[in-house]
């Protein structure tokens, strides 16, 4: 969105709908990462622990490259710097038609990839930060690695590469959250994702409960995205909660939205990731639906609480009256707010 006539202190705020047309495939090449942040939801026992080949990568991209109007991917891992060939993946991606290619990363930068694409090729370099300090930051994600992923970013920017940065809001680091909307202009970061961390992975397996209550959310979190947008920086961040009178929507059902990993399991919502409940699969290089029941026939389930998958996986997500009704519902988690 062009910020031409308009005063850098008028934010223009919305809630970003699902596509029914475009096509959002989220690509975990591999599972490996150098990183053993404390918050990470990937699971190699459900999601497989194959590094991909090139071939496999093409086969798969070209499966989802027609599946609407416009195609965008983002290549995930673990780290997905690590695999020798993203930067052929990159280019088979653009050659496939792919509207917008993004590279999620940890901000290591391996195998020189930086070098081994252009801007023109690479929409987004998207770190992930989980700290305005390096105490803070190296508490969750290990040490080190603040420096290196503020000189990552730098690189990045300077190469001509548009940035974007993941902060990952929990009780170890919701304090600092407002301390970065001047660190990213610093770095000149141009999008900010501000995200709820979710109960999978590691996270599912702590015994402390991270996630930010909602009050603390609700007062907090558009607050600190108003501030940024006001900064020149366009900000997104997940509903969460809806309002009341507010319509619940599950992406699962109206949207494209795919999540693929190694072992060629795909899944419509990210919260089902810890659980072979997938509703697509590749076999032989041929994508095929599995069996009920699976993500899909859960999707279906009209409840009170609103999303049905954080009732069963994340139920302290919710609270309740005396009677027993919900206080609020919980929207899907790919609904977003953005503040342009």
């Amino acid at each position: 969105m062009s910020g031409k006539g308009l005063s850098p202190h008028i934010a223009m705020k919305k809630t970003v709908s699902f596509s029914k047309n475009a096509a959002n495939v989220f690509f975990h090449i591999l599972t490996a990462c150098n990183l053993k942040c404390r918050h990470c939801y990937i699971n190699p026992d459900q999601q497989g622990r194959e590094i991909l080949p090139l071939s496999t990568i093409e086969t798969w991209l070209a499966t989802f490259a027609e599946k609407g109007t416009q195609a965008n991917v983002i290549f995930l891992g673990g780290e997905p710097t690590l695999h020798p060939d993203l930067s052929s993946a990159v280019r088979m991606a653009r050659r496939l038609g792919y509207t917008s290619v993004t590279v999620d990363t940890n901000g290591y930068l391996f195998h020189d990839i930086l070098s081994k694409v252009s801007p023109d090729e690479v929409d987004y370099f998207s770190f992930s930060l989980d700290g305005a300090t390096r105490r803070t930051n190296d508490s969750i994600r290990g040490e080190g690695v603040y420096d290196k992923c503020v000189a990552g970013i730098r690189e990045a920017v300077s190469k001509g590469f548009a940035t974007s940065l993941i902060y990952t809001v929990s009780r170890l680091n919701i304090h600092e959250l407002d301390a970065m909307p001047p660190l990213l202009r610093d770095m000149g970061v141009s999008r900010f994702f501000i995200q709820v961390i979710g109960i999978r992975g590691k996270s599912a397996e702590a015994q402390e409960r991270l996630q930010v209550p909602k009050a603390e959310w609700t007062d907090h979190i558009p607050q600190v995205a108003e501030r940024a947008s006001a900064l020149g920086i366009t900000v997104t961040y997940p509903k969460v909660f809806l309002e009341p009178g507010e319509v619940f929507d599950c992406a699962g059902l109206t949207a494209h939205n795919y999540f693929i990993f190694p072992n060629g399991r795909v899944y419509r919502c990210p919260l089902c990731e810890d659980f072979p409940i997938h509703s697509l699969r590749f076999e032989g290089g041929r994508l095929v639906r599995t069996a009920a029941i699976n993500e899909r026939d859960l999707f279906r389930l009209d409840i009170r609480e609103g999303c049905v998958m954080n009732k069963l996986i994340q139920p302290e997500n919710l609270s309740y009256t005396p009677d027993a009704k919900p206080e609020y519902q919980i929207a899907c988690c790919m609904l977003k707010m953005e503040i342009c």
